[in-house]
């Protein structure tokens, strides 16, 4: 079985969760009273890239462990990998 994502407490830095908290303070601040639109598939977009892209440094490409990290099935992972333009 996979750990799950590391608590606060197992950690000696920022935790995720913070970070991403933290971001979406700053973000908001600096946009000041503009209303974003959309903003849910800008986000999953934002984050899912990344994401990607590490796990495939992470995994050196291994579609199987990429999408056991993940928690999704392969086709799921091929998908968004094809919709981000990383697919070979």
């Amino acid at each position: 079985m996979v750990d799950k994502i590391a608590t606060a407490e197992t950690l000696d830095s920022i935790t995720l969760r913070q970070a991403v908290k933290d971001t979406l303070r700053n973000y908001f601040s600096n946009i000041g009273s503009e209303q974003p639109v959309d903003f849910y598939s800008i986000l999953l977009e934002e984050i899912e890239r990344p994401l990607l892209e590490t796990l495939i440094n992470h995994t050196h490409y291994n579609q199987v462990k990429m999408a056991t990290i993940l928690g999704i099935s392969r086709g799921t992972l091929r998908k968004k990998l094809k919709q981000y333009g990383m697919l070979d």
